[in-house]
């Protein structure tokens, strides 16, 4: 069967890409065409766009997007109707993914199969919003916490867990580095704005540490070319000779006593890899009453929303000065048990191990009723 995937960004394409691998599981003749970028056509899924510098840091940033993202929101609708595929999956990215979903129903009368995997607002719990997605997809949340939320307003959700928990495995808890070394993880993000603001407070915070720990080791992860090329002029403008870029979160912490992470998905990947993390992540000024009048919980960061609770130190906006950032990933290297503890925890709370084996099986289920 033909399966269209359509996301905005890495942390969705890398589920996109986890869940065609698990539809070929039982069907193996899937044919892919979506919405992605290198990691995608990588796994030899057709690309109908690249969504390369689609991702923005807040709606200011996102403004001068919004005519290209409509024009392409427009031609995919399009585009899907005129090719019905068995399945439509829609893969985060909710402010141009349930777009897509109205124009589909809403404006062309498309009656196919629509699968949201991820949908918007899971931790903001807008009855509009879910009644939105629950009306026009059939929603699979990764997170009880949005099962939930959809269930108390007697809207129809799937939950298997969380599709990452299967593709990482828990390295065995590490003692603490000696006092004068250790390796570090710097992880700023993969979206423009995330590396402006990430990169020179990480690169500080690095030059703080590697004074305390003369014998330190840092590695910087990257998420695309771009990121390379950021990576790669800020630590020779900083002369960090024995810093090194490796590309994607596996390979950066793999040999990691801890990491530093922009919040996201990147840090549910370390901390599932055993990895103890410190979380910060920076906006621009201006964008800061915007986020706090959206959102007001106590947490930002995955780990400590599924265990609600802190597991994971976050540092926001002026908290993430390179002092703070330094003093915080010392404490984690003095005792990373503090984490690593509760990681075993924090694991069971994401569901079941089969959730990607189960997310799989359901898509292709629901690709057959639509191709009866």
């Amino acid at each position: 069967m033909r399966y269209f995937l359509s996301t905005g960004e890495a942390s969705g394409e890398l589920n996109a890409v986890l869940l065609a691998r698990a539809i070929r599981a039982y069907d193996p003749q899937a044919q892919f065409e979506g919405i992605g970028s290198e990691r995608m056509r990588a796994e030899g899924i057709s690309l109908w766009r690249d969504h390369s510098g689609w991702a923005s840091m807040g709606p200011l940033a996102a403004i001068p997007r919004i005519p290209k993202l409509l024009a392409t929101m427009w031609q995919t609708a399009r585009h899907i109707a005129r090719t019905a595929p068995d399945l439509v999956v829609l893969v985060d990215f909710g402010a141009f993914n349930l777009r897509l979903a109205g124009e589909l129903r809403r404006k062309l009368g498309y009656s196919g199969p629509v699968m949201d995997l991820f949908p918007p607002a899971t931790w903001l719990d807008r009855e509009s919003t879910a009644r939105a997605v629950a009306s026009m997809t059939v929603p699979v949340t990764a997170f009880a916490h949005q099962y939930e939320f959809y269930k108390s307003l007697d809207l129809p959700i799937m939950f298997f867990g969380h599709p990452l928990t299967s593709q990482y495995t828990a390295r065995a808890p590490r003692s603490a580095p000696p006092a004068d070394g250790g390796t570090i993880a710097l992880l700023p993000g993969s979206r423009a704005g995330e590396l402006k603001y990430h990169v020179p407070a990480l690169v500080d915070a690095y030059r703080l540490l590697k004074a305390q720990r003369p014998q330190l080791r840092g590695i910087f992860g990257a998420a695309d070319p771009a990121g390379e090329r950021t990576l790669a002029r800020a630590i020779r403008r900083a002369q960090l000779a024995d810093a090194t870029i490796v590309r994607g979160v596996a390979a950066a912490v793999a040999d990691a006593d801890a990491a530093f992470v922009a919040s996201g998905t990147a840090v549910l990947e370390t901390t599932l890899l055993g990895v103890p993390a410190v979380a910060l992540y920076i906006i621009a000024p201006i964008l800061v009453r915007h986020a706090r009048r959206v959102y007001s919980g106590r947490f930002i960061t995955l780990p400590n929303l599924v265990l609600d609770r802190e597991l994971v130190p976050e540092l926001l906006q002026d908290d993430a000065s390179p002092e703070h950032l330094a003093a915080a990933m010392e404490r984690v290297l003095r005792d990373p048990s503090a984490q690593t503890a509760a990681f075993g925890e924090m694991r069971a709370r994401l569901g079941p191990e089969n959730a990607l084996e189960a997310c799989g099986k359901f898509a292709v289920a629901l690709a057959q009723a639509g191709a009866r």
